[in-house]
């Protein structure tokens, strides 16, 4: 039996727990160490759930309990919190756009490992990418969460740095995902960063090399538009990537998520007109606006939740776009650069997507 862990000291506490469940599997009788196996077992799916549930609950419902955290500290004897974090997050203001502050042990964590195993999540490489070269690393579709791409650029569950060795992973987002007070220190602490130019030359030029730079292209637009059994992506009007691929020499990858629309269903008023309108106007007040996902529940009970479904997300990464530096890009050059970039991602999801179960009759479809 292999039990998965990593990161001191979770790793020595599996290796006693794996040390243990082999000694058992050696003296109990094959139908009580059976038994216990299943305990055990179960007891991990509940941990899955509870921690996919603190994901959920960091990304969709803590932005709302933080923007209220202030008025209530300012009434207590903690009132002195308030400002002194407000001139913290003025002075740290622009770590957005230089990277983040990735911390090793909050990527990666037998926490981390737990939530992939929940779908589970996978990452697949189809080729070699050289330490010496900067990607940019398109992915894509968006889902409702994005939980494929948070996994590949933002935790090490699916064994990015080991599959990739020598290049630094991060994932640029939407700016205001870094206003809500402490959420915020947990995004750079994962490797997050704002998808802005300011961001994205930085982590260009900073080291010079070995970066790995992964864009949701589509957006929230696209967010909007995923629905189980469809691979409609937000891309066709998207070129400022290949723009900035082109001036900094900066190769391109494709990544495909397969299973990622599968994780939610979407409420059905999101279909509706008036719904759209709402979702983009609050969009263009705030910065962004989620769509209404509908999942299963904590409980699993059968009115559903807000959970992804236990559906399996396997990311396979493209072989790179090989990019040469141009200074002043003209836009006949960026139009033929984002053509390949086209292809290629629809070459990578015709030749894979027997292997994930997409009927032969599926095709992306690009708006």
């Amino acid at each position: 039996m292999i039990i998965r862990g990593s990161w001191f000291p979770f790793d020595v506490s599996f290796s006693i727990l794996q040390w243990t469940a082999d000694r058992a599997q050696n003296i109990l009788p094959t139908s009580l160490y059976d038994l216990c196996m299943g305990l055990f077992f179960s007891g991990k799916r509940a941990v899955e759930v509870l921690i996919v549930g603190g994901f959920i609950f960091l990304w969709i419902i803590a932005p709302v309990v933080v923007c209220w955290l202030p008025f209530a500290l300012i009434l207590t004897p903690l009132w002195w919190t308030v400002p002194l974090y407000a001139a913290w997050m003025i002075y740290d203001w622009n770590t957005a756009k230089t990277g983040g502050r990735p911390i090793g042990i909050c990527r990666e964590n037998i926490g981390w490992n737990l939530f992939a195993d929940y779908f589970p999540l996978k990452l697949v490489k189809t080729a070699e990418l050289d330490p010496e070269r900067n990607y940019i690393i398109g992915s894509h579709p968006h889902g409702v969460l994005s939980i494929g791409a948070c996994a590949t650029f933002l935790t090490e569950s699916t064994g990015f740095s080991k599959q990739f060795p020598g290049l630094t992973a991060n994932l640029l987002t939407l700016n205001g995902q870094f206003w809500f007070p402490l959420r915020r220190e947990f995004g750079f602490a994962i490797g997050g960063a704002e998808s802005s130019r300011t961001s994205l030359k930085w982590n260009l030029r900073n080291p010079g090399k070995g970066r790995a730079i992964g864009i949701v292209l589509g957006g929230l637009n696209e967010s909007l538009m995923a629905r189980p059994g469809r691979h409609e992506l937000k891309l066709l009007n998207r070129r400022g990537f290949c723009r900035f691929a082109l001036q900094f020499g900066a190769d391109l990858v494709p990544l495909y998520h397969f299973g990622e629309n599968e994780l939610f269903d979407q409420a059905a008023g999101n279909d509706e007109q008036g719904v759209k309108r709402m979702q983009a106007r609050l969009r263009n007040m705030v910065g962004f606006f989620p769509p209404l996902p509908l999942g299963r529940s904590l409980l699993n009970l059968p009115w559903g939740g807000i959970l992804p479904y236990r559906k399996p997300v396997t990311s396979v990464m493209g072989a790179a776009i090989r990019v040469d530096r141009v200074d002043n890009p003209t836009d006949l050059e960026v139009d033929l650069l984002h053509e390949k970039y086209c292809n290629a991602l629809v070459d990578l999801f015709e030749k894979n997507k027997a292997l994930y179960n997409v009927p032969e009759d599926q095709h992306i479809n690009f708006y």
